[in-house]
């Protein structure tokens, strides 16, 4: 026998929008979200851990990347080696964290196994100016091939890293990037060593409706906020993956959304995030203030996308948000300056 469930939203600020809605679904809702200190946005165990290094699925990132970045360069066949050989170093030029050195070493086990190399600094590792990250050894001609791989993948990894240090250090637990990247999961897992939130890591990783979503599916319904506090009411949450998050784009919306979601928070459900787009730090701070005065604000998480700025950083972090997701710590980033050195040079 299918399970009906009767919901009703409260009559909220702002709007005149109430309504009672018999619906019908399979069996009863379940809770999709972890209840955790930090946001539902901490996705990064599932790209690495201290005890295993990178899962399969990051690994599987780094074989789908390396070939790209090997491809553009001009191999197409891994290396044999020969017997002319030589031995390099790896030296920090700035100040910085390390990323990359797993993807560096799943890159010479397949396409140049002949070359040795051993890690000063490993994954996550704080270096300085001068430090030395690594040395290697092997065949002349393979090392000098591989070299500017080698330091693109460290370069770029660990420039993001150093990048999202710099921003968590100021706003810990609440930085997050987005699926604005440049080498997908890769970028995702320096955002993670670097100290800040990855968000979703694929598309499907959780469900975050937009505007264009609400539109596509409830072309029926009038009104935008009428639109979100239909949907929902009826979004079945076992089918949301990591956590369901909601955009909104006015003071009223994000009332809205919090009101119905208390309703639900009834069955057993967790937080509802919601997005707050292109809000600024006063409006959010006055979103969340409004929540905390009515009762709704433990019901969700507050996420701000849209215009922030490391320059205005500490503001926005003391605007009483959970999450503020940007794409500024991991796109348009500079590199780490790394550079190698043969012996004798």
């Amino acid at each position: 026998m299918p399970s009906f469930w009767l919901i009703k939203t409260c009559t909220v600020s702002e709007t005149d929008f109430i309504a009672s809605t018999w619906f019908q679904v399979d069996e009863p809702l379940r809770p999709s979200m972890a209840d955790t200190r930090r946001p539902p946005h901490d996705r990064g165990h599932l790209l690495w851990s201290a005890e295993d290094g990178p899962t399969r699925m990051l690994q599987g990132s780094f074989d789908r990347w390396v070939g790209a970045v090997l491809a553009d360069d001009g191999i197409d066949m891994p290396f044999m080696g020969g017997n002319d050989a030589v031995e390099a170093t790896i030296v920090a030029r700035a100040d910085g964290i390390v990323v990359g050195t797993a993807a560096i070493d799943h890159m010479l086990q397949i396409w140049a196994p002949s070359l040795k190399i051993s890690w000063q600094a490993s994954d996550g590792k704080r270096v300085v100016k001068d430090d030395e990250i690594a040395s290697l050894s092997g065949d002349r001609e393979t090392l000098l091939a591989m070299e500017r791989s080698i330091l693109n993948v460290l370069g770029q990894l660990s420039g993001i890293a150093t990048e999202a240090k710099r921003w968590s250090a100021i706003a810990p637990g609440q930085i997050a990037c987005t699926r604005k990247t440049i080498w997908g999961l890769m970028d995702k897992w320096a955002v993670h060593l670097g100290g800040g939130l990855t968000h979703r890591l694929q598309k499907n990783d959780a469900l975050m409706i937009k505007e264009n979503d609400l539109a596509s599916m409830l072309q029926d319904v009038d009104g935008h906020s009428n639109r979100i506090a239909q949907f929902l009411q009826e979004v079945d949450v076992t089918t949301s993956g990591a956590f369901l998050e909601i955009e909104v784009r006015e003071n009223k919306e994000a009332v809205i959304a919090a009101a119905v979601w208390a309703q639900r928070r009834e069955e057993g459900v967790k937080k509802l995030v919601v997005m707050l787009d292109n809000f600024g730090p006063e409006r959010c701070q006055e979103v969340a203030a409004e929540l905390v005065e009515m009762g709704l604000r433990e019901h969700v998480v507050l996420e701000a996308s849209g215009g922030i700025e490391f320059e205005h950083l500490e503001q926005w972090h003391e605007c009483g948000l959970d999450v503020l997701s940007t794409s500024a710590i991991n796109r348009g980033v500079p590199p780490l300056d790394v550079s190698m050195l043969i012996t004798g040079a």
